[in-house]
């Protein structure tokens, strides 16, 4: 194409003259070039990848199932028969023993103790008096619950609820109108130390004094007497106050447990304290009296005497 456009006259074409043509050798024709021409080529279709029909799967036909909802009991008895309600009693199992067993074990016990401790009395002071006798039993008797069977209480506390030993089977039964025994509360820890490690062994002192027949017997029991009358007060007090203003109770409804257990087991320790306090303190009373009266009567026969020998020296000197 350029060697087209060079051969062309542009002279004539713009209508000048054209200068005398110049011979030249003629220009060789330019080989044609020959351009590429890209037909567009179609591409055979692709026929679509043969895909198997999937075979049907075999689906089984499963009955559905009856629903089966359990039969739930649910319990509404709590896990222990202990007031308040809710009350929290780790480790507790129920007594095995019946009450009749447990109390006749106990009875049997402290009747050995105290018949045998009575035959030693009597034995050693043979002219003890029946009254004393039985003061000194009732301090034997003291001085084996205090030392025994509360001081199993004291040392074994955290485990009576799961325990099946007659004391904790007995512990058990008394919670039912206390249940602070149980929970290892501190108010019952603290008064059940003193009474186990002062009051007891005071206790046995107060009855070997009265077979010696000494007079520290009365001041012994005045101590001791007075300890329980103390202890008893504050017992019924916590518990009763508790009650009253936050309508908290430790004690089962039932008439037995209140009135048996809590209140009529615990007032003897109420009635016996106070009628020996009272009989030591009118002996003690009734002795000071009559050993300040025999000292005046001493003075004054003395001041008598002492009279009489004046007057008689009087005369010597005369």
């Amino acid at each position: 194409m350029a060697g087209v456009l060079l051969n062309i006259d542009w002279r004539s074409l713009l209508g000048r003259d054209a200068s005398p043509a110049v011979e030249t050798e003629p220009e060789p024709e330019p080989e044609p070039v020959f351009e590429p021409v890209f037909e567009p080529v179609e591409e055979p279709a692709l026929e679509p990848a043969f895909e198997p029909e999937p075979e049907p799967v075999p689906t089984l036909e499963i009955a559905e199932p009856e629903l089966i909802t359990p039969k739930l009991e649910v319990n509404f008895e709590p896990l222990h028969p202990y007031y308040p309600i809710g009350v929290s009693i780790p480790g507790y199992a129920s007594n095995e023993a019946s009450v009749p067993v447990l109390l006749t074990s106990l009875g049997g016990m402290l009747v050995f103790a105290l018949v045998g401790a009575s035959a030693l009395a009597l034995r050693v002071n043979p002219k003890l008096s029946k009254t004393n006798l039985i003061r000194f039993c009732w301090f034997v008797l003291n001085g084996c619950l205090h030392c025994f069977f509360e001081g199993y209480f004291i040392f074994n506390h955290d485990t009576v609820a799961s325990s099946q030993n007659v004391f904790a089977q007995l512990w058990k039964e008394y919670a039912l109108s206390d249940s602070r025994y149980l929970r290892s509360d501190f108010f019952m820890l603290s008064i059940e130390t003193i009474t186990v490690f002062i009051l007891g062994p005071l206790c046995f002192a107060n009855a070997v004094a009265i077979v010696r027949g000494s007079p520290a017997r009365h001041a012994l029991r005045i101590v001791v007497c007075v300890a329980h009358l103390y202890g008893v007060a504050l017992y019924y007090a916590t518990s009763l106050c508790e009650t009253y203003f936050t309508g908290r109770s430790h004690s089962r409804p039932e008439p037995q447990y209140f009135w048996l257990y809590y209140f009529g087991f615990n007032l003897p320790w109420a009635i016996i304290p106070a009628v020996l306090l009272y009989d030591s303190v009118r002996t003690i009373t009734r002795a000071i009296g009559a050993l300040e009266k025999f000292d005046a009567t001493l003075d004054s026969h003395r001041r008598k005497q002492n009279g009489v020998n004046g007057v008689a020296e009087s005369k010597k000197a005369r």
